[in-house]
C-alpha cells in the first residue's frame, strides 16, 4: 500500500490488541510508528513493539535526542494517519479540551493528519456523562471512531467499552487511506440483515441460518461507497462495519417498525432472512417437558410482509427497493414470481441449498424486469461490491 500510520498506544488492558495491529498493518505494507504512553508501558513493552514495527518507540516528550529536531512536530505530520488505540478515556478526554503534557497528547495536538479513535473503558465510564461529551466533541473536530464493541471486559462486566478487534480497525484504516470512488455519495441508504427470532416460550424460538455476514458486507460496502447507512439486524454475532448506523432487532414486528421509520430513503436492501410465521399461541413461562406430555401444538400465524409493504408504499416510498430470494429450487423462477408479488425493483436470488449460510462466498443471481445477470462464485464482500454499483447507476 506505501502509506505510513502513526499508532498511538494508551494505557489500557486493550493495549495488548496494539501486537496483533502492527503484524496486520504490516502484512498489508503499511509503516507503522509507534507512541506509548507511560500508562501503556504497564501492558506491554517498548521492546515487542518495537520488533513487529521494526521501528524505534518513541515515549518521551522531554527526550534530549528526540526533541532537538521537535520529533513530536515531525511524528505527527510525517505520516498519513494517526491511529489512537486504545483511546482511554484520559486520553480522550486531553484530546477533547487540546491538553498537551505527554508525547501522545501533543503529538495529537501538533498532528494535521486524519485522526482515528479506537476507544476502550470499561462500560460505566464509556457512558458517562463526561465522556459522552468529549466523544461529542471529538466527532466535531472531525476525529473518527472504530468501535467500541459489546462483551465482557477485564473488570468482569459485560457491555459497551471492548476495543474494536484488529481486524476491524484495519478495515477502518485502509478505508480512510485508500478512499474508493463515492458513487453513493449523499445518498440515505438502509439494509436490513440476519435472521429474525420468533418466540415459543421465553427459552425457545424459532429462526433460520442466516448469518448476517452479506447484509454486513452490503452496509460495509456502501459506507466506503459513500452513502449514509443504517444497518438494521438480527441476532448476530458480527461487529458493526466501520462508519454504519447500527439497529438492533429479534422479531419480524420488530423489523418491520423500524423500517417503517426509516424507509423514506434512496435505497433499501431487504437482506435479512425474516421468518414467515410467529408463534400464534407463544406462552410467557416456559413449556415443561415430562413422560406424559405430548410435543406442545404449535399454531401459526403470519408475520408482516415487510418487503411488500416497504415496496408498495404509497408515500414515503424508497427510490430503489432490492428483495433477496433465497431459494432451494427453481432460483430463476421463483426470484421472477417474487420481483413481481412483491413489487421491488431488484431481486438477488440464490441457492442456499449449496451451503452459502455461514460461508464468506456466494453465488447470486441479478433478477430486474429487464432480465437476469448471474455472476460467478464471489466473496460476498464482492457481491455486495457488485450490487451497490448496479443500484448506483439505477439511482442515476
Amino acid at each position: 500500500m506505501g502509506k505510513s500510520v502513526l499508532l498511538i498506544i494508551g494505557g489500557g488492558i486493550s493495549a495488548y490488541k496494539c501486537l496483533e495491529l502492527i503484524r496486520q498493518f504490516s502484512a498489508r505494507g503499511i509503516k507503522t510508528r509507534c507512541i506509548m504512553t507511560k500508562a501503556a508501558e504497564q501492558f506491554v513493552t517498548q521492546l515487542s513493539v518495537a520488533a513487529l514495527s521494526g521501528e524505534k518507540v518513541f515515549s518521551d516528550l522531554f527526550s534530549l535526542t528526540d526533541e532537538t529536531e521537535m520529533g513530536h512536530i515531525e511524528l505527527s505530520r510525517s505520516t498519513d494517519l494517526v491511529v489512537v488505540a486504545p483511546a482511554t478515556a484520559d486520553l480522550m478526554a486531553k484530546m477533547a479540551h487540546g491538553l498537551a503534557n505527554d508525547l501522545a497528547s501533543t503529538a495529537l495536538l501538533a498532528t494535521d493528519k486524519p485522526v482515528l479513535a479506537a476507544p476502550a473503558m470499561n462500560v460505566r465510564m464509556w457512558h458517562h456523562a463526561a465522556t459522552q461529551r468529549n466523544v461529542a466533541q471529538l466527532k466535531a473536530d472531525g476525529i473518527h471512531f472504530v468501535g467500541p464493541n459489546d462483551g465482557d471486559m477485564a473488570c468482569g462486566e459485560f457491555g459497551l467499552g471492548r476495543m474494536a478487534e484488529p481486524a476491524e480497525i484495519v478495515a477502518a484504516v485502509e478505508a480512510m487511506l485508500s478512499p474508493q470512488s463515492k458513487p453513493l455519495a449523499g445518498k440515505k441508504i438502509f439494509i436490513t440483515a440476519g435472521p429474525t427470532q420468533e418466540a415459543i416460550d421465553p427459552v425457545r424460538y424459532i429462526s433460520n441460518h442466516s448469518s448476517g455476514k452479506q447484509g454486513f458486507a452490503l452496509a460495509e460496502a456502501a459506507a466506503q461507497m459513500g452513502a449514509s447507512v443504517t444497518l438494521i439486524s438480527g441476532p448476530v454475532s458480527l461487529p458493526t462495519p466501520f462508519g454504519v448506523t447500527r439497529i438492533d432487532v429479534v422479531t419480524a414486528d420488530q423489523m418491520f417498525e423500524v423500517c417503517e421509520k426509516v424507509k423514506a430513503v434512496d435505497l433499501a436492501i431487504f437482506c435479512a432472512a425474516v421468518a414467515d410465521w410467529k408463534v400464534a399461541n407463544a406462552v410467557k413461562q416456559k413449556l415443561k417437558k415430562n413422560d406424559k406430555t405430548d410435543a406442545p401444538d404449535l399454531k401459526f400465524k403470519p408475520n408482516p410482509d415487510i418487503l411488500k409493504t416497504i415496496a408498495g408504499a404509497k408515500e414515503g416510498r424508497p427510490k430503489l427497493v432490492v428483495g433477496f430470494a433465497a431459494e432451494t429450487e427453481n432460483v430463476i423462477e421463483n426470484a421472477k414470481a417474487k420481483l413481481k408479488s412483491k413489487g421491488c425493483d431488484l431481486i438477488i436470488a440464490n441457492d442456499v441449498s449449496q451451503g452459502v449460510f455461514g460461508t464468506d462466498k456466494n453465488t447470486v443471481h441479478l433478477v430486474s424486469a429487464h432480465g437476469v445477470e448471474t455472476w460467478p462464485q464471489l466473496s460476498k464482500a464482492e457481491v455486495a461490491r457488485r450490487i451497490l454499483e448496479a443500484c448506483a447507476k439505477l439511482l442515476k
